[in-house]
């Protein structure tokens, strides 16, 4: 099987989490909502945080939500365009918290700097710069 990229990743939030995921993801980090139309109407059970042209996280809100925890989930990386010092700044301005930083923690591209956020569900989210090669 020749896999070519990762489409989408299915992350599970409270039932009324959709005013969260909004302020958090789309107000903080500057991603687009879809599907929130389709979900308010109740024509699908998700709405998707748009990462890129072809990356989405599904957020499923349920009233069985649990939150994660260390023995179930550890973070889901993205890969930004800005270094972590603007990174940082941008997330300041937003109003979110930086959990941690690391000087090149190793992804599937290689060693770069990262910023590390949790959303309002409790999922950590890695911001990693791009990997530049010499």
């Amino acid at each position: 099987m020749d896999v070519r990229t990762i489409d989408h990743v299915n992350l599970r939030i409270p039932a009324d989490g959709l005013a969260d995921a909004r302020e958090f993801y789309a107000d903080g980090l500057g991603f687009e909502l879809e599907g929130v139309d389709r979900f308010e109407a109740g024509e699908k059970p998700f709405f998707d945080v748009r990462l890129a042209p072809e990356h989405v996280i599904h957020l499923w809100p349920t009233d069985e939500f649990d939150p994660p925890t260390a023995t179930n989930y550890d973070h889901i990386a993205l890969v930004v365009e800005a270094d972590v010092e603007t990174t940082t700044a941008a997330l300041a301005d937003a109003g979110i918290e930086v959990e941690k930083t690391l000087d090149g923690p190793l992804g599937a591209t290689g060693e770069a700097g990262a910023v590390y956020v949790r959303d309002p569900f409790g999922y950590r989210v890695e911001l990693k710069e791009r990997v530049t090669t010499a």
